[in-house]
């Protein structure tokens, strides 16, 4: 523990199993899993779709679900790639010719509900028990609903006011049934969510005979070709989107390999490059060999530093990363450790970067020629800094280890009606541009934003972490690691540490916002420290001392020399850890 640093909360401690995420409900969930004998998979999955629950707002059971699983007796690590595709009909020229060169928000953003594909995956290939029991507690609570926090009833009220703006009948019938806001501890129930899940549950039931791996295989086939699936498809078109049985049965969240890179010895594996997880990889192998502990946490050298890394590592993203299905994406350079030499050569130590850095050359460290594509350095755009999603983590007591980012807010398009969810709108994270790697095509994928992590020591897993908050989750995340395996903090000090983030990129989001020079730091941080920050060319904007805008990390930090698991989660949304 580092000496001299207070938390908020108290560091949860165990010796048995451990779970964290951004929800307390879905926190309870998981642990209620543990102590009835399921694993961390079982656990993470019913935590999951509690979270898709109880934070409509950021989460959908339509939506998206990345997954990273530690399965500790095959030694096997592998990625779920929660992430939907373009409908087949979508394109650049589609939108150039039906939507005026815009990615409109609602339908027509549509890409493949994923989130229940990854969790029955993640099921089948890593857990224990059936869908019907890992479902429970999200059925109960959508059934008989629970009390609405602050954290919800804000969101819920403008999603009245969007909704009822935009002639969303559906979505008003889903969460608003006596035609108005809730209010702060009014019941909220989801009846048509709870009958989703009622019928997924007896589409397992009905091939329960045949094992449980086909009758979660059925599960899942009867939400994508069944009469779910052509529920969805018949809303989406009345709607008029773009989304075919076809290319819902031809949808599969993929199983993949992660990425990996390592810091001073721990190795840290995230999702591929179809989303933004090897961000976090590329900025601290960039750190690495920088003396951060003799600057001192949270010093003016440090945030410049880390600052000045985070923009190098978003250049590459804008330049490169995409789904590698669709474009070559130079993995293998940009995770080198001499590319990462080369470009931290390249920061100023006493002057910031007054826009994004120009990309870097990748290819020059890896076998294969450019494509050539690169797009244009983007000129500054106006708008919203979005920041949607949630997180779970879970460490069990044979070793497991689970860790995924759920997303996919309510307010991304009309709830499918009768369904109860969103069918997901992360086509919002595309460009319209043919040179950007993560442009709109036909069975494409977006480049995403939730991207969960998972760090190793000596090949076993030591510490799960993620958070919600957009573009701001891998600054946020490399925070938390470096106050957890630089500073010596505890996983509860490093969730609580004052944060920074740089927004001097295109935001993930349509129409892609772009602050250049632009960083939000909370008001903890000392007046001296801005203003050096300042001096040196930053264009700091002040924020809450604790802000939801830098996310809601949860971790968990495994120690085997103790025998002891310790969780944390964020106070700045409603995460929470629990274990013993």
């Amino acid at each position: 523990m580092a000496i001299g640093l207070r938390s908020y909360r108290p560091l949860i401690t165990g010796t048995t199993h451990m779970v964290s995420s951004g929800h307390y409900l879905a926190t309870a969930a998981g642990y209620r899993i543990l102590e009835q004998g399921g694993n961390a998979t079982d656990a993470g999955v019913a935590a999951g779709i509690v979270i898709n629950v109880t934070l409509p707002q950021y989460t959908g059971f339509g939506g998206v679900a990345p997954i990273i699983v530690h399965d500790a007796q095959r030694q096997e690590t592998a990625t779920i790639a929660g992430l939907g595709r373009w409908p087949k009909a979508a394109s650049i020229e589609y939108f150039q010719q039906h939507a005026g060169g815009d990615l409109p928000s609602g339908i027509l953003r549509t890409v493949t509900p994923a989130a229940a594909d990854a969790w029955i995956t993640a099921l089948k290939l890593y857990g224990t028990m059936s869908f019907e029991h890992v479902v429970t507690p999200a059925l109960e609570l959508a059934e008989k609903g629970f009390p609405i926090p602050a954290s919800l009833q804000r969101p819920l009220a403008g999603l009245f006011a969007q909704a009822t703006a935009n002639g969303w009948t559906t979505t008003l019938e889903a969460f608003f049934p006596g035609g108005k806001p809730l209010g702060i501890g009014d019941v909220l129930v989801q009846s048509d969510l709870a009958r989703t899940f009622k019928r997924v549950i007896q589409a397992e039931r009905e091939n329960a005979s045949q094992g449980r791996e086909e009758a979660l295989q059925a599960a899942r086939d009867f939400f994508y070709k069944g009469e779910i699936a052509e529920e969805m498809v018949r809303f989406s078109q009345e709607q008029g989107g773009l989304l075919t049985m076809e290319d819902l049965a031809d949808f599969q969240a993929k199983v993949e390999p992660p990425a990996i890179g390592s810091y001073n010895g721990i190795d840290v594996y995230t999702c591929g490059a179809w989303s933004q997880g090897p961000v976090s990889i590329q900025a601290l192998h960039i750190l690495e060999d920088c003396d951060l502990k003799g600057m001192g946490h949270n010093s003016p050298e440090y945030i410049h530093t880390f600052l000045e890394a985070m923009k190098l590592a978003f250049a590459d993203r804008h330049a490169y990363y995409g789904d590698p299905d669709f474009v070559g994406v130079p993995l293998e350079g940009l995770l080198s450790k001499a590319y990462a030499a080369q470009r931290r050569n390249s920061i100023d130590s006493s002057q910031a970067s007054a826009a994004m850095p120009y990309a870097g050359d990748p290819y020059a460290f890896q076998s294969g020629d450019s494509n050539g594509h690169i797009p244009a350095h983007p000129e500054p755009v106006a708008g919203r800094l979005e920041a949607d999603t949630s997180y779970i983590c879970v460490v069990d007591k044979w070793g497991n280890a689970f860790s995924a980012t759920p997303s996919d807010s309510a307010g991304g398009a009309p709830v499918a009606k009768g369904l109860g969810f969103v069918i997901s709108p992360r086509g919002s994270q595309s460009w319209l541009d043919s040179d950007h790697p993560s442009s709109v095509a036909p069975g494409k994928r977006p480049r995403l934003t939730p991207n969960p992590a998972l760090a190793f020591k000596d090949g076993k897993a030591w510490m799960p972490f993620g958070t919600p908050g957009g573009d701001v989750q891998p600054q946020s995340m490399v925070q938390l690691f470096l106050n957890v395996a630089e500073f010596g903090m505890d996983v509860q000090q490093a969730v609580e540490a004052p944060r920074v983030s740089t927004w001097s990129f295109p935001n993930s989001f349509w129409p892609h916002a772009y602050y250049p020079g632009l960083v939000g730091v909370e008001g903890r941080l000392p007046a001296h420290t801005i203003a050096e920050l300042e001096r040196r060319g930053h264009q700091v904007d002040i924020w809450d001392d604790f802000t939801s805008k830098m996310g809601c990390l949860c971790a968990i930090q495994v120690d085997r020399e103790r025998g002891t698991l310790s969780g944390g989660a964020d106070p700045r949304r409603d995460g929470y850890a629990m274990g013993r």
